[in-house]
């Protein structure tokens, strides 16, 4: 089948664009659409050479460093992509890119790292920064945010199957456009992450520094630990502030390539989070290496932290909370086995997302329009991808139902 892959842009390499190029090894024969491409050479190399094909996006005034202050034409930039000639499309989406147009006779499949966040469940945290407190932006992000709700439900009739990151964006998916979903985790390259069982005194996190990761909370806790020590991996426009509290016993190392992030991962008694991710890469990476994750037990990482055996879940986002369990933590250290840990985050593999996307292919080919069905994929023995699915479903093995 002629198969069009559809991604929202195309700038840098983050985990939507690492399960992209997985989907290319999937259906390798795909041409690519996006927004937008700003990628650079060694970058842009990752995908063999295959042309791009963008949106007039890609022409307009200052899109390379403010692309996404276009976001209120991007609808009728996905709209102007022309796929009519494949008979398979696959949209890769966190924003707009399941808005593409497609007919009839096309199978959609829509794979959803998340409902767009700005527009729905997060769209007050966005709006009340002090970026959109002034008077005139923020009424005009809160018209703009209104009109994309509007177009955002209206194009997810045009999806014919809706496979979701994780259990949580699946009941995102559920609450925000009424339809189920194939749960499919999101590929992540444990293999590059090595078991270390000897820990170091320290702990980690890797985050951006961005409102939403919650590092002003991990910093708080720790300024009131003192014999605690806590190294931040990660740059982002928040870092200043931290910087500017100096806190003895925390570390802001800022960027760090690769190898060296690695191994700070690698010796630390346990990774530190408290984000509401979507799934949470750096929590699965970080148990790739034996390294028990504290984590808010909300989103993702209550899917991918198994609580008192590969980590320690909290319930409240709070400072005081996390002190909690890094004491509940220390209380039972011993008890953290890294080469059980580590045998856990290969339930995320890549391996395991190849064969999982493939599956789903192939079972929404079988039924796609013309054809009886619908029948979405069976979740094999061992395998942690679920159907999500409507009471009124009957006769799936193995279903979630998730309300």
């Amino acid at each position: 089948m002629r198969t069009a892959l559809i991604h929202d842009w195309l700038v840098t390499i983050g985990g939507a664009e690492r399960a992209l190029l997985d989907m290319l090894q999937v259906v390798p024969d795909a041409e690519l659409f996006t927004i937008c491409d700003f990628l650079t050479p060694p970058n842009r190399a990752r995908f063999g050479g295959r042309s791009i094909h963008t949106t007039f996006i890609q022409k307009c005034p200052f899109a390379k460093s403010r692309y996404r202050d276009y976001l209120p034409l991007m609808p009728l930039a996905i709209e102007q992509l022309d796929v009519s000639q494949f008979e398979l499309v696959i949209s890769s989406s966190t924003a707009v890119a399941k808005g593409v147009l497609t007919g009839p006779d096309q199978l959609h499949i829509a794979y959803v790292n998340s409902p767009m966040r700005y527009a729905w469940d997060l769209s007050h945290q966005y709006l009340y920064t002090p970026r959109f407190r002034r008077w005139p932006l923020g009424w005009a992000a809160r018209a703009c945010l209104h009109y994309l709700r509007l177009w955002d439900v209206r194009t997810a009739l045009g999806v014919d199957v809706f496979v979701a990151n994780s259990h949580f964006i699946a009941r995102r998916i559920q609450k925000v456009y009424r339809r189920d979903s194939v749960v499919v985790y999101p590929p992540v390259d444990v293999a590059a992450f090595e078991l270390q069982s000897e820990k170091d005194d320290y702990y980690v996190t890797v985050a951006r520094a961005v409102p939403y990761k919650r590092l002003d909370l991990m910093c708080d806790a720790f300024a009131r630990m003192p014999r605690r020590k806590l190294i931040v991996i990660g740059d982002g426009p928040d870092l200043p502030a931290l910087k500017r509290r100096a806190i003895p016993n925390v570390t802001l190392l800022g960027h760090q390539p690769p190898e060296a992030m690695r191994q700070a991962v690698q010796n630390a008694r346990a990774f530190v989070f408290a984000a509401v991710e979507d799934f949470g890469i750096a929590p699965v990476e970080a148990q790739a290496c034996g390294t028990p994750v504290i984590a808010f037990g909300r989103g993702g990482t209550s899917e991918t932290v198994l609580d008192g055996k590969t980590g320690v879940l909290y319930y409240d986002q709070s400072p005081e909370a996390l002190m909690q369990a890094i004491e509940v933590f220390e209380r039972n250290r011993e008890t953290f086995d890294p080469a059980e840990i580590r045998e856990h985050s290969l339930r995320f593999s890549r391996e395991r997302f190849l064969k999982e996307f493939a599956e789903v292919i192939e079972h929404s080919v079988q039924s796609r329009p013309g054809r009886p069905g619908p029948r979405l994929p069976h979740a094999g023995a061992g395998t942690p991808h679920h159907i999500v699915t409507s009471q009124a479903e009957q006769g799936l093995p193995h279903v979630t139902r998730s309300r």
